[in-house]
C-alpha cells in the first residue's frame, strides 16, 4: 500500500527573483516512534533580474513531522519524494509545492466488535435445565406434578398399609400457618404433622395433604 502526504511552503527571498536557474529537492527524513521527522532540502540557484549575467545560491531546510496512525505497520515503510513543482510569487517569494511518498504501508486487520442480542440469550443455570411450562396461577393448588417431584414427595410412604388412597399437595403461601391449613382442608394439625416436617414452615415449600376415606 502507498499513501501521499502533500506539503506546500512559501520561500521568502530577501533579494529579487527574475529567474530560477536552477532547483534541486533532497529530503533526510527518518521514521522515529511512528513518527517521521527530518528536513526538505531546497537549493538551486536564480538570477536577482532577466538581464544579470551572474547567479545566486540558495538553500533552505522545511521541516517535517507526519504522525503515524496506528492502524498502519511500518516495518517496511520507503520514504521519496513522488512529486515537486514551484512557482515565483511577487517576485521575491518561491512557492514549492511537494508530495512525500510513503510505499510499502501494511494495514492491520481490524475485527469488527462482538455484538450480541441480550433478547435472544437465555440464561442457563449451571444445576437445572431452565422450565418451558408457564407457572400455574399463585391462587391455586398445584394439581399436577411431573412424575420425579411426584415420586420423590411419596416415596417415603407405603400405600399397602394406609388408609388413605389420594393426596394433593398445597404450597405454603406468605399467608399460610398450620392452623390455617388445617381448617382449609378439614384435617388435624397431628395428622399434617406425620406425612410432612411442619416445624419451619416457609414459602414455597409443598406439603401432603392426605385426604381421608373411611373403610368399611
Amino acid at each position: 500500500m502507498k499513501k501521499t502526504v502533500p506539503l506546500k511552503k512559501d520561500i521568502a527571498f530577501k533579494t529579487n527573483i527574475a529567474e530560477i536557474t536552477s532547483i534541486a529537492l533532497d529530503h533526510e527524513l527518518n521514521l522515529e516512534n511512528r513518527t517521521i521527522k527530518g528536513n526538505l532540502v531546497i537549493s538551486g540557484s536564480y538570477k536577482i533580474n532577466e538581464t544579470s549575467v551572474n547567479t545566486e545560491e540558495f538553500k533552505y531546510n522545511i521541516p517535517v513531522n507526519i504522525e503515524m496512525s496506528e492502524r498502519y505497520i511500518l516495518d517496511n515503510l520507503n520514504i521519496t519524494i513522488d512529486d515537486f513543482y514551484y512557482e515565483i510569487v511577487n517576485d521575491n517569494l518561491l512557492s514549492i509545492s511537494i508530495e512525500i511518498g510513503l510505499d510499502n504501508l501494511k494495514e492491520e486487520e481490524i475485527l469488527p466488535p462482538f455484538k450480541y442480542e441480550e433478547e435472544n440469550i437465555t440464561p442457563v443455570s449451571s444445576t437445572k435445565e431452565p422450565s418451558t411450562k408457564e407457572p400455574l396461577p399463585e391462587k391455586e393448588e398445584m394439581t399436577r406434578l411431573n412424575t420425579e417431584e411426584v415420586k420423590t414427595l411419596f416415596d417415603n410412604f407405603d400405600d399397602s398399609n394406609e388408609t388413605y388412597a389420594t393426596y394433593k399437595v398445597c404450597i405454603v403461601k406468605e399467608s399460610d400457618t398450620l392452623e390455617s391449613i388445617s381448617l382449609k382442608y378439614n384435617v388435624s394439625k397431628e395428622l399434617l404433622e406425620q406425612y410432612n416436617d411442619v416445624s419451619e414452615l416457609k414459602i414455597g415449600d409443598k406439603l401432603i395433604i392426605p385426604a381421608v376415606h373411611e373403610t368399611n
